[in-house]
């Protein structure tokens, strides 16, 4: 594979890693409190103290998105790993035996894919009630027929592949064809299907938090402090600025790296 088409794994890895390790390491990066309060700087423009400025109530912006950036990735990872482990035992075990079980499975993913995804998210967030961990929730609901749907489609090509044929022929059970031939033979798909579903992840919980639905004051969020820059946007147009370009970054760089696996893992690339 040359390096031309490494160029997307190359790219996507370096923007996650980059900001992966700012989120983790924003308590010893940040040199501010995310949510002390300063009244007499507020709006204060980027300088040497205050690098990205400061928002309406004082508080250091630069420091907001790395704490930010802390809420997106644990709602992402916690989402994808909620829709993956639903999701995909579901598709898997609907592909595998098809018959009732493929039609009574795939009616229920159906019904939630009939609804758009920021639109289920924030009618279960209207359930549960706002904030962060229920978003996790929320998205995780959202992801679940994402991935059926992939794991269904690779078991239904897979099922009636020469090597599950001959393990049935040697008497394998449907479990085992499961765990040993199919499962293996889908995870690459589901990888892909992460990292792309990671970066749906962290742009829905940003949306999420600008409708007040998300991470709830103080705690910073991107998506909030989008909403809080909205009324003084003119004034203080950094405010807007810096979460936005922190939640582009991400999602390109999650396609990116998806976009990459995909090539890197596709045989026929």
């Amino acid at each position: 594979m040359g390096p031309r088409r490494n160029l997307p794994l190359a790219i996507g890895g370096a923007i996650v890693a980059a900001i992966t390790l700012l989120a983790l390491l924003a308590p010893w990066l940040a040199p501010y409190d995310p949510t002390a309060v300063n009244p007499g700087g507020r709006l204060a423009p980027p300088s040497a103290a205050h690098p990205l400025g400061t928002d309406a109530l004082g508080r250091d912006v630069w420091t907001r998105v790395l704490h930010g950036g802390r809420v997106g990735l644990v709602v992402g990872v916690v989402a994808v790993v909620i829709g993956a482990g639903i999701g995909a035992p579901l598709g898997l075990v609907a592909g595998q035996f098809g018959g009732w079980v493929d039609l009574a499975l795939m009616r229920l993913v159906d019904g939630l894919m009939a609804f758009p995804a920021l639109l289920l998210a924030i009618l279960t967030v209207a359930a549960l009630g706002p904030g962060h961990i229920q978003a996790m929730g929320a998205i995780g609901v959202v992801l679940v027929p994402v991935f059926a749907r992939v794991a269904r489609g690779q078991a239904l090509r897979l099922r009636d592949q020469e090597f599950t044929i001959a393990a049935r022929a040697l008497g394998a059970t449907d479990a085992r064809i499961l765990g040993r031939h199919i499962l293996p033979n889908t995870l690459g798909l589901l990888w892909i299907q992460a990292t792309v579903a990671f970066s749906g992840a962290v742009l829905t919980e940003a949306s999420l938090s600008y409708l007040g639905l998300g991470a709830q004051p103080p705690t910073p969020s991107w998506g909030w402090m989008l909403q809080e820059a909205r009324e003084v946007l003119f004034v203080a147009p950094w405010l807007g600025i810096w979460p936005g370009v922190a939640i582009a970054a991400a999602v390109l760089g999650w396609n990116l790296l998806g976009d990459g696996i995909r090539d890197r893992l596709d045989p026929r690339r």
